[in-house]
């Protein structure tokens, strides 16, 4: 006599076991392309906000008029810690505006940002913005880890900012 195949009792049970396999590791590998996709964006963001930072100083003039855009910085070795705008170049990289209104851009913060003027004046020279020290939060289950960002720069020629030289 033969015997339905559903009821061989050595296999009882594992499918559901061969499901719990396959379906652990298929979520624990949906859950790291999320963790790896924020990651991802968290460099691009930074990456951007270089850039906007970067284009920013590049092409303001100054509030103060004995500060015009023109005038020539050299802080190459060092960040500037006394440029007329350098609040508002900071604000731009973070909040994407110079009020600095709005929601940080991954939690930077001011003092992330450095603005460095290399000969810098009307058409002539450069200003570099960079990030450092920005620390990523990296968090998927079983996993919680502080991941420290390497240093984003973004370097930008000097314009006339609408300023006669």
């Amino acid at each position: 006599m033969r015997r339905p195949l559903n009821n061989i009792s050595g296999e009882r049970g594992s499918t559901l076991i061969e499901f719990a396999i396959v379906a652990s590791v298929f979520f624990m590998m949906l859950v790291a392309i999320c963790a790896g996709s924020n990651l991802y964006f968290t460099h691009n963001a930074l990456v951007e906000a270089t850039r906007r930072g970067a284009r920013f100083a590049a092409t303001q003039k100054a509030a103060i008029p004995a500060d015009p855009a023109g005038k020539v910085r050299d802080t190459a070795d060092e960040c500037d810690t006394t440029g007329a705008r350098l609040t508002e170049i900071k604000n731009y990289a973070i909040y994407g505006n110079e009020a600095g209104t709005g929601t940080s851009l991954v939690g930077l913060q001011p003092t992330n940002i450095c603005v460095k003027y290399s000969n810098f004046g009307v058409g002539q020279g450069s200003v570099s913005v960079t990030i450092t020290g920005y620390s990523y939060h990296f968090v998927i289950p079983g996993i919680d880890r502080q991941i420290a960002m390497p240093a984003y720069r973004s370097t930008v020629a000097g314009e006339s900012a609408g300023t006669a030289p």
